[in-house]
């Protein structure tokens, strides 16, 4: 009895230091390497109330000079007339800084946007192989769920590969029809389902190894979910990921600028 306990004393020791076969200080030691990478997006204005319009989170990649976010991130227009600006929010050297931001190229059918910064190169995060995820990976995500609301203090989550599924699957009622729901159901292609709730900060946070940081894809929190979502009668627990290998042509753009 003795011995049988002692094994399951044990058991239950490496089950709470491993989590999928990723120690829990590999883990703590990626995050501390990633959060560098993560920026805020949103728009500034200098006479608003608050000057500051949180949209969503974007990553650096590249040459330390460009960010992936989601489209539907980014602000439809821009109030010129009152020098709105878009930008992203960056911590550096302990400081919470803005750099304005202008947008490269859109992907609008894959929901991923490329921006261009200006100034310092930033930590960049490696592209990993989307193509190779199966279901039942760990991975993570870093972003800003609820904003910025607390300072730009990034929040990490836990997510497991729950499916590899269709961007979009068919509706019960016509009335739920709608155009980017319609160019889905005529070219849909394939998406990561996690069993992790993302709110809506959390669009455009990279979904990135424990082991190494390295990409593999972008949390998508509107763009499929209200799609996967208008067949249940309340939000569920579930998130959505682009996987970054439609981001690929927009990243090729960086090399030959």
């Amino acid at each position: 009895m003795a011995i049988v306990s002692l094994r399951l004393l044990w058991a239950l020791v490496w089950f709470m230091m491993d989590w999928g076969g990723v120690k829990a200080d590999e883990l703590a030691d990626t995050v501390q390497k990633v959060k560098s990478s993560i920026v805020g997006i949103g728009t500034y204005q200098k006479t608003r109330t608050p000057q500051v319009d949180f949209r969503g989170t974007g990553f650096i990649v590249g040459d330390g000079l460009h960010v992936l976010t989601n489209v539907h991130v980014l602000p439809t227009v821009l109030d010129q007339q009152k020098l709105e600006t878009l930008a992203i929010f960056v911590r550096e050297s302990g400081k919470e800084m803005l750099r304005p931001a202008e947008v490269v190229e859109e992907d609008e059918q894959h929901d991923i946007a490329l921006l261009r910064i200006g100034g310092i190169p930033l930590p960049t995060l490696g592209i990993g192989n989307s193509d190779k995820v199966r279901e039942g990976e760990s991975y993570a995500f870093t972003g800003y769920p609820i904003g910025v609301v607390l300072g730009l203090h990034p929040a990490t989550h836990r997510a497991t590969i729950s499916a590899i599924t269709p961007s979009a699957i068919p509706l019960q009622r016509a009335g739920q029809l709608n155009k980017a729901v319609i160019e889905r159901l005529q070219d849909p292609y394939d998406v990561f389902q996690l069993d992790a709730t993302a709110y809506p900060g959390n669009s455009g946070s990279p979904l990135y190894s424990p082991v190494d940081g390295k990409v593999i894809g972008i949390i998508n929190k509107v763009f499929v979910q209200e799609t996967k979502e208008s067949l249940l009668s309340k939000p569920s627990g579930i998130a959505y990921a682009i996987p970054i290998r439609f981001a690929d042509k927009l990243l090729k753009k960086i090399a030959r600028e």
